[in-house]
């Protein structure tokens, strides 16, 4: 992806200012989807404020293109990026004022309409859960659950992976949020996650590794991170989640580290620096 990136954005852009009047709207949608992919890539391994970049310029995109789901898709990636940077307060007004904008009637939604409303009140919930205002995690989640309710089944519309389970796999990340890593552990390891995208189901092993390690159960943990990188070795070995689980525990042992922990953290500085050569 660091490496295919670059020249989509290009071309993406030159789209939009090369394409015939009819065919503009097409092209910034395609160049706002552009920055989106853009912007996940980068806050996976930690480049929040490069993220926060493209999320925006991603977003005046899909203001252009008139498209009210890739809008409002492109306001989920500017969350996130929010959030990522620690500005909880900013990423929850941002979803107060669009709520309203994006939220589907009481009649017929189409999946996307449905899906982006979903995926903003989850994002929504990680930043409520980084302030510890329960109730307000709540109510956002409830709104997640009523959306994944009316869609009736996981799906992926707009890339969204929005559904009834993933509105459970955010409530075991809002509950490791707000301390609740027993909740979270125990939750987590129940949830089944076999129909969704690779990459959710992967960040979900995540979050449960994470607070599997909270309550000092290294071994749970590292078994979870070994999984999920078995699955996705890219994702694991480059995500910032797992390189802190992976330093965490390599610093935090007396003497020469376990074996299985060694490696793990050998992998990690590996993943590193092979995407600094990359970028």
């Amino acid at each position: 992806m660091t490496q295919q990136l670059p020249d989509l954005l290009a071309e993406a852009l030159a789209a939009t200012r090369t394409r015939r009047v009819n065919e503009r709207d097409a092209a910034f949608r395609l160049l706002a989807l552009a920055y989106q992919t853009a912007a996940q890539v980068l806050g996976k391994v930690g480049e929040s404020e490069l993220a926060w970049i493209a999320a925006d310029r991603g977003l005046a995109a899909a203001q252009q293109s008139g498209d009210l789901p890739v809008t409002g898709s492109l306001v989920r990636s500017v969350l996130h990026c929010l959030t990522s940077t620690g500005r909880y307060e900013a990423a929850l007004h941002l979803l107060d004022d669009a709520e309203e904008h994006f939220r589907p009637g009481s009649g017929e939604a189409t999946g996307d309409q449905l899906s982006v409303y979903g995926a903003l009140q989850l994002a929504g919930a990680m930043a409520a859960a980084r302030t510890d205002n329960r109730g307000h995690v709540r109510e956002l989640l409830r709104r997640a659950d009523h959306a994944a309710q009316r869609l009736g089944a996981d799906g992926n519309h707009l890339w969204t992976a929005f559904g009834p389970t993933n509105v459970a796999v955010h409530t075991v990340a809002t509950a490791g949020e707000l301390g609740d890593h027993q909740i979270a552990a125990d939750l987590g390891q129940r949830l089944d996650t076999s129909g969704l995208p690779v990459e959710r189901r992967v960040r979900h092993d995540l979050e449960v590794a994470r607070a599997l390690a909270a309550h000092n159960r290294t071994d749970d943990a590292l078994a979870v991170l070994l999984r999920a990188e078995a699955t996705a070795p890219e994702q694991v070995r480059h995500h910032t989640m797992s390189r802190e689980l992976v330093l965490h525990w390599v610093r935090g042992t007396r003497g020469r580290p376990a074996s299985r922990v060694a490696a793990g953290g050998s992998l990690q500085a590996g993943g590193c620096r092979g995407l600094r050569r990359e970028r």
